[in-house]
């Protein structure tokens, strides 16, 4: 397995007999390096010890024994690595796994190259009271292989989070310890905890419509409270399918306040270990029906952002976003909410961590996001200006829109504003069907707003423009 390094301690718990103590010992080429006592609690029969922080490396080995008259015990662990712990979690496009993504053979072909990016999968359990520990596991601790990281469709290995730690390895040249506890066709309130949803007027009551588990907290209480205890870097999240159903416009409260809640949890179960604003990754949904009219999947991407765009943001501290609005796979045969490419999804998300989680300077990980829009009514354009240089890859007549109203009271007419020019930073968009005044703008607010890699706007880095919506044009 992989344990989390220094700056943290790692910890290391279990069961043992009430009241008896517990010696840890943390050894390498047979030599004792550490040893750390705890007492087994009355009331949980569990014991914890902290262990000092270590510098990435091994093989390690861990003993545990229990001093007791009756009936001493000890229990070792061997080939243990320090590294850096990440938790994958969500919904199905999390779950799938590596033997169903484009070019399945060729990643799967290349589990041996990577021995020291370790990889433990969770199982599908739910409960209505918060759990000590996992009921099931469906992969313990192992060493990649083909077979682990493509055991079926949606079970084990996630290929996002297999990818996005394979990135991460290539860049930190040390261990990487990968958790998955994920589920499909789950909604945002099942893997938060009540005070969570207390926080955004939902109560523990009441169900969500869904197929897969969808009572408020069951996830939470059987497949993220258990792992409270370890010791992590970060979580990288996708989900958000489901909430483009359920409780659509509260996701810009659910989200932000999962993220508060699970890092306040995890560094109070790590005895402080893990970092209060740990870092916290996702995937903006990529696509669902190229038909659709309505706005659903739009709304909860935005949401994902808490309305502001972009993460990092002031509700979202030390977070990180993959887009992948332009990853569209209208004949996936797993359906076209499933996209096959997770290769794309997994490199965005790992720039991101290399910013924001690992501090790289000057490291783009974001797309190119508006800074200034200035409406020139006197020969209706719109002027948009981005913060990066732009790379066009084709004008488009319908994925600006602007609203036309006089009264911020009257309801939207959207309308599309066409590409007219663009320069390094600037797009300038026709806005002819405003007779009114132009109010607000928005980008790329469809289901499914382009083709493959050929949305109209990226910077040079080929990461795609987030939608956006902007509310008040002056």
């Amino acid at each position: 397995m992989v344990l989390q390094k220094k700056p943290a301690g790692a910890v290391v718990w279990g069961y043992g007999e009430a009241g008896v103590n517990v010696t840890v010992s943390l050894s390498k080429d047979g030599k004792v390096i550490m040893k750390k006592m705890a007492q087994v609690k009355e009331h949980s029969e569990t014991w914890k010890v902290v262990l000092a922080p270590m510098d990435h490396g091994g093989p390690y080995s861990v003993m545990a024994e229990q001093h007791s008259r009756e009936e001493p015990k000890n229990l070792t662990l061997r080939d243990i690595y320090f590294g850096d712990v990440w938790l994958c979690s969500g919904q199905s496009n999390m779950e799938m796994t590596v033997s169903q993504i484009i070019n399945a053979s060729v990643e799967l072909s290349k589990a041996p190259l990577y021995p020291y990016v370790r990889v433990f999968a969770a199982s599908l359990i739910q409960s209505e009271v918060e759990l000590q520990d996992l009921a099931k596991i469906d992969l313990e601790w192992s060493i990649p292989t083909a077979e682990n990281l493509g055991h079926g469709s949606f079970s084990y290995f996630s290929a996002v989070c297999w990818l996005f730690g394979r990135h991460l390895y290539e860049t930190l040249r040390y261990p990487v310890g990968l958790v998955e506890s994920s589920w499909g066709g789950t909604c945002i309130e099942a893997w938060s905890s009540g005070r969570a949803l207390q926080e955004c007027g939902l109560t523990a009551e009441g169900s969500y419509p869904a197929p897969a588990p969808a009572m408020p907290s069951v996830l939470w209480d059987a497949m993220i409270h258990p792992l409270l205890n370890m010791s992590l870097t970060g979580v990288i999240w996708y989900q958000g399918e489901s909430n483009a159903f359920t409780n659509t416009d509260l996701y810009n409260c659910t989200f932000p306040a999962l993220i508060a809640d699970w890092r306040r949890a995890f560094h109070a179960g790590s005895d402080g270990q893990t970092q209060p604003l740990f870092p916290f990754g996702f995937v903006q949904l990529s696509t669902f029906r190229r038909q659709r009219r309505d706005d659903r999947f739009p709304r909860l991407r935005w949401h994902q952002t808490a309305d502001y765009g972009y993460a990092p943001n002031k509700r979202m501290p030390n977070t990180f976003m993959a887009v992948a609005l332009d990853l569209c796979d209208e004949h996936s045969p797993y359906g076209s909410i499933h996209p096959r490419d997770k290769q794309n999804v997994a490199y965005r998300l790992h720039l991101g961590a290399r910013a924001v989680a690992y501090g790289e300077k000057g490291l783009v990980f974001q797309g190119p996001y508006p800074t200034k829009v200035v409406v020139d009514g006197a020969r209706a354009l719109v002027n948009v200006t981005y913060g990066q240089e732009l790379l066009l890859l084709l004008m488009h007549d319908r994925v600006f829109e602007v609203c036309c109203s006089r009264r911020a009271q009257e309801p939207c007419q959207w309308v599309p504003a066409p590409m007219v020019s663009a320069s390094s930073h600037t797009v300038t968009l026709s806005s002819p069907g405003c007779r009114a005044a132009v109010s607000r703008l928005r980008y790329a607010w469809a289901d499914w707003p382009c083709e493959y890699r050929m949305c109209p706007l990226y910077n040079k880095h080929l990461l795609p423009a987030p939608p956006f919506v902007i509310d008040s044009l002056h």
